[in-house]
């Protein structure tokens, strides 16, 4: 079948052709195509000002980004079978990096399937779809996924507030089987209880996998504070490894009951505290009573989530970093992560030298991390690169 065709203004083609998939809708010849057009959701060829085809996409002609290419074949007929063999494309991959089935299965534009993120708990499925143009095929996604994979229960999250600009619905949907009572998952030597339904995100952070891990191998015989700790998944392989101790502070009283439930059903509960508190409040009392930590996590939620919020997400940055180096121990190891894109590597690299230097304290770099190789990156669109962590050992001056 032959698609409706979208045209760009002259030298508007050039980033596509470096391999990035987004059209913006300023750089639409609206002479040529008018965006009013096309309905919401569906498939169009783009085509550079010359009319030459850069591929088939799917259109919003209501969003900023109104076109998101999903094939570089203009032929490509974008039905069952295309969506069957990226899924399984994604799939053949994470069975290669992983040998038990608890990943992230979709990572969007990077699996070829923008708009789309799943993460695989066992047999339950967690999927966010963030685009009107991916929501138009998701009947056809529930029925591939229950064909490749027989799961249990397959939960579409939408608690997202990508969808909101996308004008799509924000309530959580089971579109097949049904949730079990309790869901655990495996994750560096750890049992983990989580909760899809009501958790974050999709339910748990696999991004960080390979950072932690790394971690609780440096932690053993330490006293360890763990920032925004969610439901344990730094704190509780460090305790397993030989922390002595660890404290994990979080604003989620429901994240800490699932923290605290998963450290005993790993046996380490005696060696755990789980203290409910603002963590810039936390780290003020920590300081003033004097208090201090061989080794300190701060893992925060995106801060800066738009560009137009750099400017306070960045002081929300310094600031968390210069009192988590104050109650930090002579000698000791901070791991300071960011999960906002529009803080770049550079960005905290700079955060962490100025802090130290603001209170004398001799900080260097021995190792750094990413995201996991089930959130992979596409080298043509930046956006998909959004994890960076360092791991700091920080001293008393010279």
């Amino acid at each position: 079948m032959s698609y409706p065709e979208l045209f760009l203004k002259k030298n508007e083609d050039k980033r596509l052709r470096q391999g990035h998939l987004w059209v913006f809708s300023n750089e639409v010849d609206c002479q040529r195509s008018p965006l009013e057009q096309f309905g919401v959701g569906d498939i169009v060829v783009v085509n550079d000002s010359n009319g030459k085809a850069l591929g088939v996409a799917y259109i919003n002609p209501n969003a900023l980004i109104c076109a998101r290419l999903l094939s570089r074949k203009p032929n490509t007929k974008i039905g069952e079978n295309f969506f069957k063999t990226r899924l399984t494309e994604a799939l053949q991959l994470r069975q290669r990096l992983f040998d038990k089935p608890y990943y992230r299965l979709v990572f969007a534009e990077s699996d070829g399937l923008p708009g789309l993120v799943i993460d695989r708990f066992g047999s339950v499925l967690s999927v966010q779809i963030t685009t009107a143009g991916m929501e138009k095929h998701k009947d056809l996604l529930v029925k591939l996924l229950i064909e490749l994979l027989a799961p249990s229960a397959i939960l579409l999250k939408n608690d997202n507030s990508q969808r909101q600009v996308e004008a799509l619905s924000l309530e959580a949907e089971l579109a097949y089987g049904t949730l079990p009572e309790q869901l655990f998952i495996e994750e560096n030597n750890a049992r983990f209880i989580i909760d899809v339904a009501e958790g974050q995100k999709t339910g748990w952070f696999y991004d960080h996998r390979y950072n932690r891990a790394q971690f609780a191998q440096w932690s053993r015989g330490l006293k360890v504070l763990d920032l925004f700790s969610y439901a344990g998944g730094w704190g509780i392989p460090a305790a397993l490894a030989g922390a002595l101790d660890v404290t994990c502070v979080d604003s989620s009283e429901s994240a800490l009951s699932l923290a605290a439930e998963s450290a005993a059903l790993n046996g380490v509960r005696d060696k755990m505290q789980f203290v409910r508190s603002d963590v810039f409040e936390f780290l003020k009392q920590a300081r003033e009573q004097n208090q201090r930590y061989d080794a300190i996590v701060l893992d925060p939620p995106a801060l800066i989530k738009r560009k137009k919020d750099f400017k306070a997400g960045y002081e929300a940055y310094r600031r968390l970093n210069h009192l988590a180096l104050q109650v930090l121990s002579n000698n000791g190891i901070l791991v300071s992560a960011s999960c906002s894109h529009h803080l770049s590597r550079d960005n905290l690299h700079e955060i962490l030298r100025s802090s130290a230097r603001h209170i004398d304290r001799h900080l260097v770099f021995f190792a750094g991390g990413g995201q996991g190789p089930d959130h992979p990156i596409h080298p043509a669109l930046p956006e998909t690169e959004y994890l960076k962590s360092f791991f700091c050992s920080v001293s008393s001056r010279f």
